[in-house]
């Protein structure tokens, strides 16, 4: 899957479409419809969203890391002594 993959259901890009409009609004004081509010958000994940994609990626690689250094300590922690060396 790549960004360009990445669809959203019809109320997440309603409720993002809003957040466009209500940005340019009280941001750059500029109204804008939601027609060119669903065109930028297209083009902001085509041209963008790889990235915010990746970063994404990045950090749930980062904790399932996390996560599964802690499992390893448990396992080592029960462990019992034997005369094999590890």
């Amino acid at each position: 899957m790549d960004a360009a993959d990445i669809k959203f259901s019809s109320s997440e890009k309603d409720i993002i479409v809003r957040k466009i409009k209500l940005y340019f609004s009280e941001e750059l004081h500029q109204q804008i419809g939601s027609f060119d509010a669903e065109f930028l958000l297209d083009f902001f994940a085509k041209e963008i969203g790889a990235y915010f994609y990746n970063r994404g990626l990045c950090d749930a690689q980062a904790v399932l890391s996390s996560k599964l250094d802690d499992i390893h300590d448990a396992i080592y922690q029960l462990e019992r002594p034997t005369e094999f060396g590890r």
